[in-house]
């Protein structure tokens, strides 16, 4: 029986270890789906395993996707797969006004978000159903930049003009992006480091929903995009109502 003739739909999360891309795993084997959570850190992906529970639905591979060797070398098993997911970021010391912004940091972000998804692309799609797709992640920094976010907020407009393009390219499969706000995930750690909470509760306090997102809020999300098959090329917001403050 193919996975075509049944209900279980196989899904590969990069970044599926942690965050929001680890919340969508938890979700997507709880509706019954097989998840390949995907990651470049051995010990992050034991644990995720670990936390996420034995499960015949859940498989982890280790890969690197700003690697064309490891990103091809991740598809070469031929298995066919319903869905794409990249939560994938690394942001680590892209966080800088322009004077201090050293720019192998921000290499290694646009490669972590524009280049993984690239690649991704290039040897994922080819193992997608007709009726599949691939989902990116933007972010609210490409319409709300802060200063020190110079680097994400080019990085997230550009994904955005990437989903566009594969959407005609790739079509039928479809492509789409989850554009976060504020989501209280390990990045933040990195960001503002001990003033985490503070910042959090500042942004939660502008916010019209009055919080800042959870990763379960972006798994709902991303869930959608993966199950609507008339929508492709599409952005979708979930931030909050950050655009409007």
């Amino acid at each position: 029986m193919t996975n075509q003739d049944t209900n279980l739909r196989r899904v590969l999360i990069a970044g599926g270890s942690s965050g929001m891309g680890f919340a969508l795993a938890r979700r997507l084997i709880a509706a019954g789906d097989h998840v390949t959570i995907v990651g470049r850190d051995a010990s992050r992906l034991r644990r995720a395993q670990d936390d996420l529970g034995a499960s015949p639905l859940l498989a982890a591979r280790m890969a690197d996707i700003t690697s064309e060797g490891e990103v091809r070398a991740l598809f070469a098993n031929g298995e066919p797969l319903d869905h794409i997911v990249c939560t994938a970021a690394d942001f680590t010391g892209a966080y800088e006004r322009l004077p201090a912004l050293d720019l192998d940091a921000a290499r290694r972000a646009i490669d972590s978000k524009i280049i993984g998804p690239i690649l991704l692309a290039k040897y994922g799609s080819p193992k997608l159903a007709p009726k599949g797709s691939l989902t990116f992640t933007s972010g609210i920094a490409a319409y709300r930049p802060m200063a020190r976010g110079t680097v994400v907020a080019t990085i997230n407009a550009a994904l955005e003009g990437l989903v566009r393009a594969l959407a005609v390219e790739l079509a039928p499969v479809r492509v789409n992006a989850v554009s976060p706000g504020w989501v209280d995930t390990p990045i933040w750690q990195a960001v503002a480091g001990e003033r985490k909470a503070e910042v959090l509760a500042g942004m939660a306090e502008r916010l019209p929903v009055g919080r800042v997102g959870q990763p379960d809020d972006i798994a709902d999300a991303v869930a959608f995009l993966i199950g609507n098959g008339f929508t492709t090329g599409t952005v979708l917001h979930v931030e909050g109502g950050h655009r409007l403050v």
